[in-house]
C-alpha cells in the first residue's frame, strides 16, 4: 500500500519545499473561496448571469499578459522576491474585495477591477513559484513533488467551492474574503523562509525581447513544445465545462446541484490521482505517459458524452440515475488530467535550462488559461449543430485520434526518457 500512496520524500528531504507546499495548500483553499464568492457577489449585485460571465474576460486578459511578462520577470530577477512582491499585490486585491464587502459598496466595476489586478499578479506569481521548485528538490523527485501539488489542487477544488457556498450563506461575503486574506499568511511565511534566488547570467533583462527569446527557444525544443501542444488538444477538443449546465438541466437532471457534483467529481479524481501517485516516480517514459493520459482524458469525456446521449431528455423530471455513471466519467477524467499535468510539468521543469524556466512557465499559464476557454467556445458552438451529448462524445473521440496523430508525428516525445531529459 505504501508504494501506491503519494511519495512524500520531497517533503522529508527539503524543508523549503515542505513549507512552500503547506503554505500553498492553505492559500489555494482560500483562493477558491474568493473565486466562488466574487461570482456570487457579482450576481447578487447585478442579478444578471452575463455580468458573471464577464468576470472571465476581466481575469483572462491580465492573466495572459501577466503570464508572458511574468515569466520573463521571474528569469531576470530574484525569483523569491518576484514571488513575494506579486503575492503582496494579490493580498492587496483580496483586501480590497474584503473591504468593499464590509462597506457594502455593491459596485460591479470595482469587483471587476480588483479581480483583474489579482489575476495579473497571480500570472506573475505562478511562473516564479514553479521555477523555484526544481531548485528545492532533486530532479528525480520532481514527479513526486508535482504529484503532491495535484493533491493540493484536488483538495482545494473540492473543499473550496463547498466551503464558499456555506460561508457566503452563513457569515456573508466580508468574512469569506477575510478568511482568504488570513490564509495568505501561510504563503508569505513559506516564501519569506526561502533563500535568495538571484538570476543566472544567461537570463538577460525582462521585456518584450526576453519574451520573444522564450518563444524562439520553444520553437527549437520539440519535447518541451509537445507538452503545450498535447494539452491544447485535450482542452480544445474535449472540454465539457460549458455544456454542464444544459446537461444537468435537461439530460441528467438536478440543475445547479448536479453541476456542482460533476465538477467536484473531477476535482476528487485529481485528488485521488495525487494521493495514490507513488508509482509515478518510477516512470521513465514520461512523454508516452502524457500521451496515454491525454487519450484517457478523451476516453473519459467521450464516455461522459455517451452517458448523456443514452440519458436523452430524462432530466426534465428531476435528477436521474444517469448522474452516477456521469460522475464516474468525470472522476476518471480528473485522474487522467492530473497524471498528464504531473508529467507535463516535470518535463517542462527538468528539460528546460534554469534561465528559461520562468518564461516557459509563463507560456504554460497562458496555455492552461486559454485552452479551456477556446474549448468552451468550440463546445458551445457545436451545440448549434449537434446535441450536447454528441458534442462530448465526438470531442472525446477526436481528442484520442488527434493526440495519437500528433504523438506519431513527434515520435521523439514518445521516447522521452526522464533519466536523460532532452528538451
Amino acid at each position: 500500500m505504501g508504494k501506491l500512496l503519494a511519495d512524500i520524500t520531497p517533503l522529508r528531504e527539503s524543508p523549503e519545499f515542505r513549507r512552500l507546499w503547506v503554505g500553498s495548500s492553505v492559500a489555494s483553499v482560500g483562493s477558491q473561496l474568493t473565486l466562488v464568492a466574487v461570482s456570487l457577489e457579482v450576481y447578487r449585485v447585478t442579478s444578471d448571469s452575463l455580468y458573471v460571465g464577464l468576470l472571465s474576460i476581466f481575469a483572462l486578459i491580465p492573466l495572459v499578459a501577466g503570464g508572458l511578462l511574468g515569466g520573463a520577470i521571474a528569469d531576470a530577477h530574484d525569483r523569491r522576491r518576484v514571488a513575494l512582491n506579486s503575492s503582496l499585490v494579490m493580498w492587496a486585491a483580496v483586501a480590497g474585495l474584503a473591504l468593499q464587502a464590509w462597506l457594502q459598496l455593491g459596485n460591479v466595476w470595482l469587483l471587476y477591477a480588483l479581480v483583474a489586478v489579482q489575476s495579473g499578479a497571480q500570472a506573475i506569481n505562478q511562473p516564479a513559484r514553479s521555477a523555484i521548485i526544481p531548485v528545492l528538490v532533486r530532479k528525480e523527485l520532481l514527479p513526486a513533488a508535482n504529484a503532491l501539488s495535484m493533491v493540493t489542487f484536488g483538495l482545494a477544488m473540492t473543499a473550496g467551492p463547498l466551503l464558499a457556498g456555506v460561508l457566503v450563506a452563513s457569515v456573508g461575503f466580508g468574512w469569506t474574503y477575510t478568511i482568504d486574506l488570513v490564509s495568505f499568511a501561510f504563503a508569505f511565511w513559506a516564501l519569506l523562509r526561502l533563500p535568495p534566488m538571484p538570476p543566472v547570467k544567461e537570463a538577460g533583462k525582462a521585456g518584450l525581447r526576453s519574451v520573444v527569446e522564450g518563444f524562439k527557444f520553444l520553437g527549437t525544443r520539440p519535447n518541451v513544445r509537445m507538452t503545450f501542444i498535447i494539452d491544447l488538444v485535450a482542452m480544445i477538443l474535449a472540454q465539457p465545462r460549458a455544456l454542464m449546465p444544459a446537461v444537468a438541466a435537461l439530460m441528467i437532471g438536478g440543475g445547479e446541484t448536479t453541476v456542482g457534483i460533476l465538477l467536484a467529481s473531477t476535482a476528487i479524481g485529481a485528488f485521488l490521482a495525487g494521493l495514490f501517485s507513488g508509482p509515478l516516480g518510477s516512470v521513465r517514459s514520461q512523454g508516452s505517459a502524457v500521451v496515454w493520459a491525454v487519450m484517457g482524458w478523451g476516453a473519459s469525456i467521450g464516455g461522459f458524452g455517451l452517458v448523456v446521449v443514452l440519458a436523452g431528455r430524462s432530466g426534465n423530471e428531476g435528477v436521474t440515475l444517469w448522474l452516477l455513471p456521469a460522475a464516474l466519467c468525470c472522476a476518471l477524467a480528473g485522474i487522467a488530467d492530473s497524471v498528464s499535468a504531473v508529467f507535463r510539468t516535470t518535463i517542462l521543469q527538468a528539460a528546460t535550462p534554469d534561465h528559461m524556466r520562468g518564461r516557459l512557465q509563463g507560456v504554460f499559464i497562458v496555455v492552461v488559461a486559454g485552452g479551456p476557454r477556446i474549448g468552451d467556445m468550440l463546445a458551445g458552438g457545436g451545440t448549434k449543430i449537434l446535441s450536447e451529448g454528441w458534442v462530448l462524445l465526438i470531442g472525446g473521440v477526436l481528442c484520442i485520434a488527434v493526440a495519437w496523430a500528433v504523438a506519431q508525428r513527434q515520435s521523439g516525445f514518445l521516447r522521452y526518457d526522464a533519466r536523460n531529459p532532452v528538451p
